[in-house]
């Protein structure tokens, strides 16, 4: 069964379709991109997958539920969390609490025991410290607990918002653009890193990039926008080498 099944995708925005007729299929465990020119629809097909947007038309399966229409937080709690282009992360809060905030699905306690301190609350405080710790111990930045997120390099940035994005417990991964504003070195740390979430998670991860070096070092398969429609969509290699691609995205 694919982690992930889109059918017929659509949405139009003041009679404008942003999104045509968008089908892909991504296989559990696969490391898969989503790459086109800029207005291509990418991030409308993010926002489509996580609710932030209900399309016109169209299914979404994830992992064989049907998720189509949901509203963000049953999507997140169905096992779909993505990062951003743009980095958000609650900067004036410190690492760990960062981390903390993802995971909401699976950690509760009631308002009373909050307020009033009561045993349920420490109790679920102590756990989600220690899960919390786990994940940034995995990205060896459980050095870091008590810093600002702010305060951060970029690169650590990076990694302590997919970092809070696993603390949700996914099936799927979404990145937006997680390359960008990277230098070289910073770029071929991020592949590691995507590569290790991969492996060690078992996750399946979708990503929309533009830097062809990741797109080609990392991803396993390809679907190319263009104008909102599908263009080309197989294997890395081939499609990076489809004349089709090259004349729309890459440049003749």
């Amino acid at each position: 069964m694919s982690m992930l099944e889109v059918n017929r995708l659509s949405i139009a925005f003041c009679g404008l379709k942003a999104v045509d007729d968008f089908n892909i299929k991504i296989g559990k465990g696969r490391l898969y991109g989503l790459i086109g020119p800029n207005g291509a629809g990418k991030t409308t097909v993010f926002n489509l997958l996580t609710g932030v947007y209900q399309p016109d038309k169209g299914t979404i399966l994830l992992d064989g539920a049907n998720i189509t229409g949901k509203r963000t937080i049953d999507i997140c709690q169905a096992g779909i969390a993505r990062t951003f282009q743009n980095i958000r992360l609650f900067k004036d809060l410190s690492v760990l609490d960062n981390v903390k905030v993802g995971l909401h699905n699976h950690y509760k306690y009631s308002t009373i025991a909050g307020v009033f301190r009561l045993p349920g609350y420490f109790k679920a405080e102590k756990e989600m410290d220690r899960r919390a710790m786990e994940l940034l111990k995995v990205f060896d930045m459980e050095a870091f607990f008590n810093y600002k997120a702010s305060n951060l390099p970029y690169g650590q940035q990076r990694k302590l918002e997919i970092a809070r994005a696993l603390a949700t417990g996914p099936k799927l991964l979404l990145l937006d653009e997680p390359a960008a504003g990277m230098n070289p070195n910073e770029t071929a740390e991020l592949m590691e890193t995507i590569r290790f979430v991969r492996d060690t998670f078992d996750m399946t991860i979708l990503l929309i990039e533009h830097d062809m070096k990741l797109v080609s070092g990392i991803c396993e398969e390809l679907t190319v926008l263009n104008f909102g429609q599908v263009l080309c969509q197989g294997e890395t290699s081939a499609v990076l080498h489809d004349p089709e691609v090259v004349k729309a995205y890459l440049g003749e």
